[in-house]
């Protein structure tokens, strides 16, 4: 089959790989009909990212046709069409059983990102997510194995297209479990720190539950606009407002929003002694947007953070986290508690994730997408890519 496959920091190559079998009696192979590029796979992209593998197959936003089923798998059938969530869960262990899939125990025969790790075992697995989340390999092919398939795939009725549907992998959850964590409701303010995919999915996930303001940080221009054409933000370009944490406060009676989302990660923009200590590998993770994420909530506000992060953070505020009262939320994304609810939203129209796509590309030109996305030419917001170019 034809697979995007890591080289190198940004040397990815879409090569002929063997298929994928069952290796499981709860595996499914799926073809895959559709999958997209996401913002954590610039990461492993860009090289950031520990124990990914030439030859590992990248992407863990997909969906696609049940093609051959394992003897245990009871919740889907061959030619069922399926969402398959990023986040690969047993369904019964300590952590499944109180939804926090993210933090299966079972799945992940890697080490794990923890750094302090003693008698902890490593979270779930992922797709296409370098080794340490189990080096499972990912989405971005014509066909990919699927562990556990009693927990994961969700099926998808005909009426939905594929485009509609498709984020339900990753980033609409993910999106939705940001906001959800920062309590938004009728009449909540809110600050999104980025205006990416995931922040563009916060920004509809929180309009959908009422928010009455959202500020929208991001330094990319084209990406505001649409933001503030569809979802109603306040733009906020940081290249041209040198603390938009104070602009926020300014524009709502010097008290903050009640909440903020830190949709950026680790690859925030930071200050030269945060980019040369981790050039030095000293630090993990740039600070510089979660620290305007704290100084843009009220007392008493939450920062939710769906943002990736690794290792330590130069210059995080714990004092002044403490003296505001913040609550922190954050972590990888529950998926499967999230997908039918977010389903249904989809299907009743009250959520439209497919209009952030700007790209449609076939799989063969998925090189060509990593380097629209990476460098925001074209005015990219989202890659969909399309084993023979064929959309549902």
């Amino acid at each position: 089959m034809r697979a995007l496959t890591y080289h190198g920091a940004k040397d990815v190559r879409v090569d002929t790989v063997p298929d994928p079998i069952l290796q499981d009696p709860q595996d499914i192979v799926l073809r895959v009909t559709a999958t997209a590029i996401c913002g954590s796979d610039l990461h492993l992209y860009r090289g950031k990212v520990p124990e990914l593998k030439e030859g590992d197959i990248l992407g863990h936003e997909f969906m696609g046709i049940v093609e051959e089923v394992g003897s245990a798998v009871t919740r889907v059938k061959r030619g069922d069409r399926v969402v398959v969530p990023f986040v690969i869960a047993c369904g019964t262990c300590f952590f499944c059983e109180r939804s926090l899939f993210a933090g299966c125990e079972t799945t992940n025969t890697g080490r794990g990102a923890l750094m302090n790790k003693k008698d902890l075992r490593p979270a779930a697995a992922l797709f296409g997510f370098t080794h340490l989340y189990g080096g499972i390999p990912g989405g971005q092919a014509e066909y990919v194995r699927v562990p556990m398939a009693n927990t994961g795939p969700l099926p998808i009725p005909d009426a939905l297209t594929d485009a509609q549907v498709l984020f339900l992998s990753d980033i609409l959850p993910t999106g939705y479990q940001a906001v959800v964590n920062a309590e938004v409701g009728p009449g909540s303010t809110l600050a999104i720190f980025g205006a990416g995919p995931v922040g563009l999915m916060a920004a509809a996930c929180a309009r959908m539950r009422g928010a009455s303001r959202i500020f929208m940080v991001d330094h990319h221009a084209y990406r505001l606009q649409f933001a503030e054409e569809t979802y109603g933000i306040e733009p906020i370009d940081f290249s041209k407002i040198d603390d938009p944490a104070q602009y926020i406060i300014e524009q709502t009676q010097f008290r903050g929003v009640d909440a903020s989302i830190e949709a950026v990660g680790f690859e925030a923009k930071g200050s030269a002694l945060e980019t040369a200590l981790t050039n030095l590998k000293l630090e993990g993770s740039s600070g510089q947007a979660l620290r305007q994420a704290m100084a843009a909530t009220r007392r008493g506000g939450i920062v939710s953070v769906p943002g990736v992060y690794a290792g330590f953070i130069h210059g995080f505020l714990f004092g002044d986290a403490f003296d505001k009262g913040l609550t922190f939320r954050m972590g990888q994304t529950h998926v499967q508690r999230y997908m039918p609810e977010l389903l249904e939203h989809i299907g009743n129209g009250h959520l439209k994730p497919e209009v952030i796509v700007s790209h449609h590309l076939s799989l063969d030109d998925a090189v060509r997408g990593y380097h629209l996305f990476d460098r925001k030419e074209d005015d990219c917001r989202k890659v969909v890519l399309t084993p023979g170019g064929i959309t549902h």
